[in-house]
C-alpha cells in the first residue's frame, strides 16, 4: 500500500535513511538526520510536493518525494525527486510502485519536470529511474567529497 506519509512514519523513514547516509556515497548528507527532521521534511515536502511511504508486511518498506529543484522562479514548474527503500525490501518493485503514485501526483499540482540525482555508480538506482521513463542528462564530474574520495553525481530527467 502506497499512501501519504504522516509525523508518524518520521522514525521509520529516518531507520531506512540512515544507513545510506552512514556508510555509502548516494545521499551526500554526512549526518543522518532524527525523526524530528524527518518530521519538519515530511510537513514540508508533503505540502509543497509530495512524500509518500509505502507500507508491506506491517512495516514502512520505503518511502518517496518530491522537493524544490531551484529556487528562483523560472524553476518552480520543476521538481527534484528521491526514493529510498529498506534494503529488506529491496527488489520488490517498491521503488517503481512508489514513481507510479508520486509522479503522477507532481502531475497533477503543475509540476512539469523531475530531476533525480543519483551518486555514482549506483546501477540499481539508475536501473529503477529508467524503468520509471527517466533520460540521463549528464554527470557532474567530482562534485562531492564523501567516505574518503571524490564522488560523481548523474542527472536524470523526466517530463510529466
Amino acid at each position: 500500500m502506497i499512501r501519504d506519509a504522516t509525523a508518524a512514519d518520521a522514525g521509520a523513514c529516518a531507520a531506512i535513511y540512515a544507513p545510506f547516509v552512514q556508510g555509502t556515497w548516494i545521499s551526500f548528507e554526512l549526518e543522518a538526520p532524527d525523526a524530528d527532521e524527518m518530521t519538519r521534511r515530511i510537513a514540508d515536502y508533503g505540502s509543497s510536493h509530495a512524500w509518500l511511504v509505502a507500507e508491506r508486511e506491517g512495516r514502512i518498506a520505503g518511502y518517496a518525494y518530491g522537493s524544490a529543484h531551484r529556487t528562483r522562479a523560472a524553476y518552480q514548474t520543476s521538481c527534484d525527486v528521491a526514493v529510498y527503500v529498506d534494503p529488506a525490501f529491496a527488489r520488490q518493485g517498491i521503488g517503481g510502485a512508489l514513481y507510479g503514485e508520486l509522479l503522477p501526483r507532481l502531475a497533477a499540482k503543475g509540476f512539469h519536470a523531475a530531476f533525480a540525482g543519483i551518486a555514482l555508480p549506483n546501477e540499481p538506482s539508475e536501473a529503477l529511474h529508467r524503468a520509471a521513463g527517466f533520460e540521463p542528462l549528464g554527470i557532474y564530474r567530482e562534485v562531492g567529497w564523501k567516505l574518503d574520495g571524490w564522488r560523481d553525481v548523474g542527472w536524470w530527467q523526466r517530463l510529466l
